[in-house]
């Protein structure tokens, strides 16, 4: 740890997307709802509380969910009023800081090591942001308080919901210790088992293996883990990323040939277009090189084609032409049925080093 840590929250919405709906559908209060469009292909973006005790989760599909929860109601997604709800929750913290990192709508860092307010705690700082929330969205969020970024996230699911969980510096080694290995950021189902064969289960016997011993199994990533189970973590909260890719895809209601799809990959380029007019509009706006086409097959494989070409894609129909053109790239067999189609752009660069560029070359 640096002598004089940071002071990073973790704040995020509980259940938000269902929490808004019943928040403008009082008839909604108290039941369990679930947020997602009713379909065989259907997935779920959110469950209430209510809707969480019969093991309802976001992302399982809505068939599941109605076989676990058979007197759930079920609510289009309204994405218009939740990035409405999310822009008021950002003015909230803008007041507090400017260093803010959002994840998704409903949660973000933000650092509160030096803040507008003067407030003389992180977790007072904390308190003011969920009160805000709560009394101009009439909607509750959960804070994680920590000196770094993966610690904050994890103190922010401790007591879910409307609550706060502090982590002060002193108090990491202790509170990591016999957490779940698979806790940490990058743990997933594969290194869990891995780390099981050489007798870990929790952090704290992660510790016992030592640095050495880490790198020489894992290279890098052993150096990481043995940061993560001190608590170390040096990632800044970056307020500003630049844009990776925009893309837009679909799920059918019917698994497709891939020669049937065209018409929904001109579909979906429109919509990519339209997030990347706004991406090139915006004061430092980029532009982007690659076209991207991803496909997923019945049996749930994913295939991704891309082509950069000599000069960016400079219209939506050259979007879409080159997008429908790299299914000639695709060669499994004709047979072959696909359930869903995305179409991207990606290969961003700055305007000004791509103009640069072309002088150099032209």
């Amino acid at each position: 740890m640096s002598e004089s840590p940071r002071k990073i929250l973790h704040v995020d919405m509980d259940a938000f997307y269902a929490s808004v709906e019943q928040r403008d559908d009082p008839a909604l209060r108290g039941r369990p709802v679930v947020v997602a469009w009713r379909g065989a292909r259907s997935v779920v973006c959110a469950a209430s509380y209510e809707a969480r005790k019969f093991g309802v989760r976001s992302a399982m599909p809505a068939l599941r969910a109605e076989r676990l929860c058979p007197h759930a109601v079920f609510v289009p997604p309204d994405f218009v009023r939740y990035k409405a709800v999310s822009k008021q929750v950002r003015e909230i913290f803008a007041r507090h800081t400017d260093l803010i990192e959002p994840l998704s709508l409903d949660e973000a860092y933000l650092d509160v090591t030096r803040t507008f307010t003067h407030l003389p705690t992180a977790t007072a700082t904390a308190e003011a942001i969920r009160a805000a929330i709560r009394e101009e969205t009439d909607l509750t969020a959960s804070a994680g308080v920590a000196p770094n970024k993966f610690l904050a996230k994890i103190a922010s699911d401790w007591r879910k919901p409307d609550g706060i969980f502090v982590i002060r510096p002193h108090q990491v080694e202790a509170f990591l210790a016999p957490l779940p290995v698979g806790r940490l950021p990058g743990v997933g189902k594969v290194m869990e088992a891995k780390l099981a064969e050489l007798g870990v289960s929790t952090v704290g016997d992660l510790r016992t293996l030592g640095l050495s011993a880490l790198e020489q199994r894992f290279g890098r990533w052993g150096r990481r883990l043995h940061e993560l189970a001190h608590g170390i973590d040096e990632h800044p909260v970056v307020s500003e990323r630049p844009t990776m890719q925009i893309s837009a895809e679909d799920t059918f209601e019917h698994d497709l040939f891939l020669a049937e799809i065209e018409p929904h990959i001109r579909r979906l380029a429109e919509k990519a277009w339209q997030g990347y007019e706004r991406e090139r509009a915006a004061p430092h706006g980029r532009i982007a090189r690659t076209v991207v086409l991803k496909l997923k097959t019945d049996d749930f494989r994913i295939l991704t084609r891309s082509l950069t070409p000599p000069e960016p894609p400079a219209s939506l129909e050259a979007l879409a032409d080159i997008a429908c053109a790299l299914r000639e790239r695709v060669e499994l067999p004709s047979r072959t049925r696909y359930r869903l189609v995305g179409v991207g752009l990606s290969g961003f660069v700055d305007a000004d080093r791509l103009a640069a560029q072309s002088d150099l070359f032209g």
